[in-house]
């Protein structure tokens, strides 16, 4: 497995007295050996921040509950729904929760936010770690000002000993912002950037994700609807396979699945099966044809931070 590590709850959760801006309206086995503090079965870890701060405690951290990366990074929280994939979001099930809570950090439930305050905290974080960049929201959201994204980048840019995972259904728009950015440069080897593919209907993203200049190219594939056909994966050095989870989650066939392991194969693309997912994440295990398939791109993470993750 991708190793497992602590989340801090920072990375979620700012100080109860900042600001927002509100914008809108509603193969490679890397382990960390720490052992994971364990959370009440409801209690997530914005609640638990949450209540530390009420009370004048300090913050503490968690087991990720993401199996791909190591911590996640909120400087945008917030959404709004562009496909099927969006249907069931978890990030907005947990978000509009707390709509109403006084002081809570999701006090606005799931409306588009930036958090300026936020921008600085991964170089509070010494040790390098895989961190997901906005699980809460969605970087290229049409209302995210330019200057804010830049912002954001020169931030990753700035920490290089970390690994960005940009994780986008808004496609185009990263294309086109990462082509203004960086020309016909390489976009630097830390930052990877990503696109999700519910079905077949939506694998114009991985096109779109094709014409950024990046070897850590990579797809979630996540929550998987439906089959994707005869898409190609050239050219992407990761996909992540994972089903739908939560009351409302919807089936995934495990024919969709293989179909991508074998294009993986095809391509020479990491395989990584997150899930077949069900009421709770973890309720239909996550083998695959019999196995457990965790595939890691390592040729694509650079040799400085890849002797520190092992």
């Amino acid at each position: 497995m991708i190793r497992e590590s602590f989340q801090y709850l920072m990375s979620d959760s700012p100080p109860i007295n900042s600001k927002p801006i509100q914008l809108a309206p509603k193969g490679c086995d890397l382990r960390c050996r720490r052992r994971p503090i364990q959370l009440l079965e409801d209690e997530s870890p914005v609640d638990i921040l949450w209540k530390k701060q009420k009370t004048g405690a300090s913050a503490m951290a968690q087991k990720t509950q993401i199996e791909w990366t190591d911590a996640t990074w909120n400087p945008v929280t917030g959404c709004t729904k562009i496909g099927p994939g969006c249907d069931n979001c978890y990030a907005e099930r947990f978000a509009e929760r707390w709509r109403g809570i006084p002081d809570h950090p999701y006090e606005q439930g799931f409306d588009l936010r930036l958090w300026p305050n936020r921008l600085a905290q991964p170089a509070l974080w010494k040790k390098p770690r895989m961190i997901f960049v906005n699980s809460m929201s969605d970087l290229f959201h049409k209302k995210v000002p330019r200057a804010y994204i830049d912002r954001v980048f020169e931030a990753m840019e700035s920490v290089d000993w970390h690994v960005y995972q940009v994780l986008t259904k808004r496609s185009s728009l990263m294309r086109n912002y990462v082509r203004g950015r960086y020309g016909d440069k390489d976009v630097p080897p830390h930052i990877w950037l990503g696109v999700s593919v519910e079905d077949d209907a939506h694998t114009s993203r991985i096109d779109h994700l094709r014409q950024v200049n990046s070897q850590a190219r990579f797809v979630s594939f996540e929550p998987l609807l439906g089959p994707v056909g005869s898409a190609s994966l050239d050219g992407i050095a990761w996909a992540i396979v994972g089903g739908e989870s939560g009351p409302k989650a919807r089936p995934m066939e495990g024919a969709w699945a293989t179909e991508i392991r074998q294009l993986c194969d095809q391509s020479g693309t990491a395989f990584f099966f997150k899930q077949w997912g069900g009421p709770r994440p973890k309720s239909g295990g996550r083998t695959l044809d019999g196995e457990e398939w965790n595939g890691f791109p390592t040729h694509v993470v650079p040799q400085r931070i890849l002797e520190t993750l092992i």
